[in-house]
């Protein structure tokens, strides 16, 4: 009964609330966003959600558009800037995700919407975080954010797939508040954090290969 009815009501009600009791600090994050790292403001991008349905999710941009002498973006690293790091670490660039959420695209526990690319290098079993509505956070980021191995962060979405329970939302909401307070387990995407995953499935099937 939750998962299929009270679940979605709550994630309107409570994302259509925070919307507009934090539009102040939405509104000045895109200011400094403007100032700092120019246009445009919201970063979007494709990302697979329930059943694999795409869907574009939105987040405040973090990295500048800086590019090498042959007009290539240069490396994450170096184009994520302190003000983006402290976007990252504050979490305040995922706010627009809020938009997400009330649209129906995302829910607020749940696990992450990752890149599109990593679709074919899903195992079944992993395969499953697809069959819930992907979330703002969820059981693997309370347990280390980016800073744990894609093992256990399919290993944590599949858990919450199979018991997603109202008492086990609250929870993990309260958990993520806590966590990005103490801002523990952050790693930034090109940074300190796992390889892409496409990249890192592939280089195992690369290892197997030489194994066999």
């Amino acid at each position: 009964m939750y998962q299929m009815f009270i679940k979605r009501i709550l994630d309107t009600i409570i994302s259509g609330i925070a919307l507009i009791v934090l539009s102040p600090v939405i509104l000045v994050t895109a200011v400094l966003v403007k100032i700092k790292l120019g246009s445009p403001i919201v970063f979007k991008q494709k990302r697979p959600g329930k059943d694999e349905k795409i869907f574009e999710v939105y987040k405040f941009r973090s990295m500048t558009n800086a590019r090498d002498e042959n007009g290539e973006l240069l490396p994450d690293s170096m184009r994520l800037t302190s003000f983006g790091r402290a976007l990252r670490r504050s979490s305040l660039d995922e706010l627009l995700e809020l938009y997400n959420i009330f649209k129906g695209d995302m829910a607020l526990v749940g696990p992450r919407p990752l890149a599109v690319q990593y679709l074919p290098y899903y195992s079944d079993e992993e395969r499953k975080r697809h069959s819930v509505l992907p979330g703002l956070t969820g059981l693997a980021q309370i347990h280390g954010r980016n800073a744990t191995t894609w093992e256990e962060r399919f290993e944590y979405d599949v858990r919450y797939v199979q018991h997603v329970t109202f008492c086990e939302d609250v929870r993990i909401v309260l958990e993520t508040v806590k966590v990005v307070l103490v801002r523990s387990g952050i790693g930034e995407r090109g940074v300190d954090s796992p390889i892409d995953f496409d990249k890192y499935r592939q280089a195992q099937l690369s290892e197997e290969e030489k194994d066999s």
